[in-house]
């Protein structure tokens, strides 16, 4: 199983996440300390578990139903690989890569995602 927090709020409007099956870990709530203009101030963290198999066609599903605006990623590993998804956008990576993960931040500080939530692990 692979894990993975998606942000409610990061949904467009219309979006479905649909097709993969998903396994609802815990959902909390909690106040953002880092939010990007456009963010709210309060999250809904999803946090989620997905056979690892699944990672690419996941990856597909997030970056269909992301909102294009106010720098929302969700990024998830499997064993092997990093995966930064944003709306329209997957980046995947070998786990550990810098030139990978180098690439993700430029692409997300490009979207308008603030430099504290640069943070993701792979």
């Amino acid at each position: 199983m692979r894990k993975g927090v998606l942000i409610a709020e990061s949904l467009r409007i219309g979006g479905e996440l649909d097709g993969v099956p998903l396994t609802l870990a815990k959902m909390s709530r909690i106040e953002a300390g880092t939010a990007a203009d456009g963010q709210p101030r309060h999250w809904t963290l999803l946090e989620f578990e997905a056979a690892q198999s699944d990672a690419e066609p996941l990856a597909e599903a997030l970056a269909g139903c992301l909102a294009p605006t106010g720098g929302w990623y969700v990024n998830f590993n499997t064993s092997a690989e990093a995966f930064v998804v944003f709306a329209g956008q997957v980046f995947r990576y070998p786990r550990g890569d810098a030139a990978g993960r180098d690439k993700a931040k430029e692409y997300a500080r490009s979207a308008g995602v603030p430099e504290a939530q640069l943070d993701w692990e792979d």
